[in-house]
């Protein structure tokens, strides 16, 4: 149980219920109630800064590694562990920048467009964020395994960080142990996991499939989960927000758009300005868009048919409720070439309802057809995308074409993974013909590839390379 003493302490997101629990121990739902968990502070005996530009001064002492983390560099925000439990990778040394080429696309002015791109994360995803503080409490609470449900980015990054630990020779190192769905995971996340050295559980089933066992052996075994279930994870994953910021001279955007599948970035999100705001460190809020793919759209459904909102926490779960029950009844299951978003039973649902109800929030859904489109337009920048992070400027566009966003508003778009985590959509989209071209086509309803840029087969001869290249 929680004591007085604590600076930091999980409550349940519930207000009906807001049991207080220890951040000393290993929970991943309220022992009383079910509802999710999350990290709260008693920021009045906490030493939060005046203003957010003073953690600037940090990047004078980056040879210390918890300021050259780019989560740890804002600890103050997230001060749930002591400094030598910390557990860094190197997480957080991402960018931010404007995109003419996604602002054209999407009919916006390139000053006015930015992409926060998370690929550069060690592992190659967002996941790092969350990782780094998930692993932090492990630490802290003595764990020796841990495992996660993944569709690939999760466990690339649990296998990266449990890899961390043996090699900087940690007294008490984690052994990995991830699972997925039988053939749905991009080569490029599952050979991360592989590589790294995690015991890797292919389950004959889906990520919800997945998720369920993972939870079933973890409470069998004592094992601790990594998922976003996991409060601590989302922890990390606030400070994307306070680069993000950073990056913009700490001047808050009028939207950021994120995709959806587990919800934890959304979730996050909206925690992290709810709690600048408190603070009194930023004077508004931006508005938050979540982006499903419409093969797994989960909240689109229940938040736009069923109008299920967080209502201060009364949230009508009937309409939830309705639409797993039609899941179930039709046998559907997620399907979507964003493989990183295709989870129909998404945990942190009740809390992106909370951030869509802080951040006046908007749901919408986009097609493997209309995400592949805009990948192919952020690829023209140089940085590349995993499909699922395209879902941020498929929504973008389509929330312009709908006048919802307008010329001379300021959107940052949050891209979660590497171009490398799923080669072969991008080379099935900008092939003029081949089995992976044929891929997206029967199973992604893909028949267009109006961005392609195919390659040029020419003969082996000057004259025909120099007529080629005009």
């Amino acid at each position: 149980m929680r004591t007085k003493e604590e600076l930091a302490f999980q409550r349940c997101i519930r207000p009906a219920c807001a049991a207080t629990f220890s951040v000393s121990e290993t929970l991943t739902a309220c022992p009383k109630c079910g509802d999710l968990l999350d990290i709260n502070y008693d920021w009045n005996r906490q030493q939060v800064p005046s203003s957010l530009k003073d953690f600037e001064k940090k990047y004078a002492t980056r040879r210390n590694p918890l300021h050259y983390s780019g989560v740890w560099r804002f600890k103050e925000l997230l001060n749930f562990a002591p400094d030598e439990a910390v557990l860094s990778i190197g997480e957080g040394q991402t960018l931010l920048r404007r995109e003419a080429d996604v602002a054209q696309y999407v009919g916006l002015d390139a000053k006015d467009v930015f992409l926060q791109y998370e690929g550069l994360n060690p592992s190659g995803s967002f996941k790092d964020n969350g990782m780094t503080a998930a692993f932090t409490h492990a630490r802290m609470v003595g764990a020796r395994m841990a495992a996660c449900a993944s569709t690939g980015n999760t466990s690339a990054s649990l296998a990266a960080f449990a890899a961390a630990t043996r090699a900087l020779g940690l007294d008490n190192p984690l052994e990995a142990i991830v699972f997925v769905g039988s053939g749905r995971i991009a080569m490029g996340k599952l050979a991360q996991s592989l590589d790294y050295g995690a015991r890797t559980l292919q389950i004959l089933g889906r990520f919800d499939d997945a998720m369920r066992r993972v939870q079933e052996v973890a409470k069998a075994r004592g094992i601790y989960i990594m998922n976003s279930v996991n409060p601590f994870r989302l922890e990390g994953q606030k400070a994307i927000m306070y680069r993000l910021l950073e990056a913009l001279n700490w001047e808050v955007p009028d939207w950021i758009i994120c995709p959806g599948g587990n919800l934890g970035n959304s979730s996050a999100f909206g925690k992290a300005f709810s709690e600048l705001h408190c603070l009194g460190l930023v004077s508004r809020l931006p508005r938050l868009a979540v982006i499903n793919a419409a093969g797994a759209d989960t909240l689109n459904r229940v938040y736009n048919d069923y109008s299920v909102r967080w209502n201060e926490g009364a949230i009508n779960s009937k309409g939830i409720e309705t639409h797993y029950a039609k899941l179930d009844a039709e046998g559907t299951q997620a399907h979507t070439v964003a493989t990183a978003i295709e989870i129909n039973r998404p945990v942190n649902l009740h809390k992106c309802l909370r951030a869509l109800e802080c951040l006046n929030g908007m749901v919408l859904s986009a097609s493997d057809q209309e995400i592949l489109d805009a990948k192919a337009i952020v690829g023209r920048g140089g940085i590349g995308c995993e499909p699922a992070s395209a879902a941020s400027i498929a929504g973008l566009k389509k929330l312009v074409e709908r006048k919802i966003i307008g010329k001379g508003e300021r959107v940052a778009c949050v891209i979660t993974g590497h171009q490398l985590k799923a080669p072969e959509v991008t080379v099935g989209y900008h092939s003029p013909s081949g089995d992976l071209k044929k891929k997206l086509a029967d199973e992604h309803d893909v028949q267009r590839t109006p961005n392609a840029n195919a390659p040029i087969q020419v003969e082996n001869d000057l004259d025909a390379i120099l007529k080629a290249l005009g």
